[in-house]
């Protein structure tokens, strides 16, 4: 991977190389811009990916850069440079799509915040476009996002898996990507041109599950007007996805394991077997090996199912892929619902980050969605989430019981301090405190790392 490019236009030559050497030091390839012009020459030449903009410049207004940035390079990251008496100037600039702003004097560590959050999301969006680039657009994987080492694993696995005519069990949580990874399957397979079918086996009578999946003949029961086909038959030659496959019943089970054995299926009501070429993909989240010790599962349907079995991640088990995650949801609901929320704020993001998730991937669709939805402005912040993820994130509860209201809001400083990168001023501003009073606070809390 080539190394990222970063800019800082600033006609003050000391700020300019002091926020250089901090951007160096974090793996950029950096150039530094006393004006403006020059700056926009060379970044239609070669574009930069994180661009440091004093507002304040000799030849233009930094306003006008942001705007020449923002609109014509997508993934760029802008921060702007400013001094005390433009603090609303710089909020504004975030507004109009600078991620970030440093306020003049500022402390390095603030520069080198910016930076390795700024280095994360360009590896994350590099690494994301470099995959689709491998797989091509419309792969089996496209809506199957993961950068992380399980989900490269798992991908792995399916490509293996696929090209072999045997059965598969996934071993996987609802709301994991069961279907999709059935479906990759099938896709990536010999059969990828024939059908595919899934059936949910949870929550059925087993008189509808027989009817379902082997079809019934006319007259076969009282209702039974004409002739059905089985999803089983009309998948000759494809792949069958049974889901939740630990639900099934006995019965249900001991006609599957003919099916399966005997390469034929008879119709409710017939009398002759009909032949069958089908692939079965099974899934369920029980612990079948409890289940058979329990009479609940039949031994030998397991291991005809189970030739080869894959494990699908929890979310809570790839956390870094939810950053990416997050934003494909947001890309998708905004398309849906006809909005333009570009991004998510960083305190939104880690409290994502840190969630567990017990309804993985399909948890973090339902909350973007949401978000999306009640977003008002271009950005998902705190306030767009769920309450009770809200509440998880800032709980007042620790391991051994509640919390002190010293202990409660040492760490909401913390929280705060870390987020802005130890920017005193702006901390100050959001916790709704003098300076002052913020300093005494860090000194009483130990909160400050020129002091550690």
């Amino acid at each position: 991977m080539n190394r990222f490019r970063a800019a800082v236009i600033d006609d003050e030559e000391h700020t300019a190389r002091l926020v250089a050497r901090a951007l160096s030091k974090q793996g950029f390839e950096t150039e530094t811009f006393g004006q403006g012009h020059p700056f926009l020459n060379r970044m239609t030449e070669q574009p930069f990916q994180l661009v440091f903009i004093d507002l304040q410049l000799p030849d233009m207004e930094g306003m006008k850069i942001l705007n020449f940035v923002k609109k014509g390079f997508e993934d760029v990251e802008a921060v702007v440079i400013t001094g005390h008496g433009s603090i609303p100037s710089a909020v504004e600039a975030t507004s109009k799509g600078a991620v970030n702003y440093i306020v003049k004097p500022f402390r390095i560590q603030e520069v080198k915040a910016i930076a390795q959050e700024a280095m994360e999301k360009l590896q994350l969006k590099e690494e994301n476009r470099r995959l689709k680039q491998s797989l091509g657009e419309s792969t089996p994987f496209e809506n199957f996002i993961g950068n992380s080492t399980v989900m490269q694993d798992l991908f792995a696995m399916i490509r293996k898996v696929a090209k072999v005519n045997c059965n598969v069990l996934l071993q996987a949580d609802t709301g994991t990507g069961k279907e999709r990874a059935a479906r990759a399957i099938h896709d990536l397979s010999p059969r990828r041109n024939k059908t595919f079918v899934s059936f949910n086996c949870g929550g059925f009578t087993e008189e509808l599950i027989s009817s379902e999946l082997f079809g019934h003949e006319k007259g076969a029961f009282t209702g039974a007007t004409a002739t059905k086909i089985g999803l089983l038959e009309s998948a000759d030659g494809g792949t069958v996805f049974l889901d939740e496959i630990g639900e099934m019943p006995i019965n249900m089970q001991v006609k599957l394991l003919h099916v399966i054995q005997e390469r034929h299926i008879m119709r409710v009501g017939g009398t002759k077997p009909i032949s069958l070429d089908i692939r079965i993909i099974a899934a369920t989240n029980r612990d079948l090996h409890k289940a058979m010790e329990a009479g609940e599962f039949r031994e030998d349907l397991f291991y005809r199912l189970n030739v080869v079995m894959v494990y699908l991640p929890r979310l809570s088990e790839r956390r870094d892929d939810i950053p990416l995650l997050s934003h494909y949801f947001l890309k998708t609901f905004n398309s849906r619902f006809g909005k333009a929320v570009k991004n998510i704020s960083p305190q939104a993001l880690d409290v994502l980050t840190h969630y567990n998730y017990p309804g993985n991937v399909r948890e973090l669709e339902n909350i973007i969605q949401r978000a999306v939805a009640l977003a008002e402005g271009d950005t998902i912040g705190i306030r767009e989430l769920p309450p009770d993820l809200i509440n998880l994130a800032f709980s007042a509860f620790g391991a051994t019981g509640l919390l002190s209201l010293e202990e409660v809001e040492r760490r909401h400083i913390k929280h705060v301090l870390e987020a802005t990168g130890y920017n005193k001023h702006l901390s100050s501003n959001i916790l709704g405190v003098p300076r002052t009073t913020l300093w005494r606070r860090m000194k009483k809390y130990n909160l400050d790392p020129e002091e550690e």
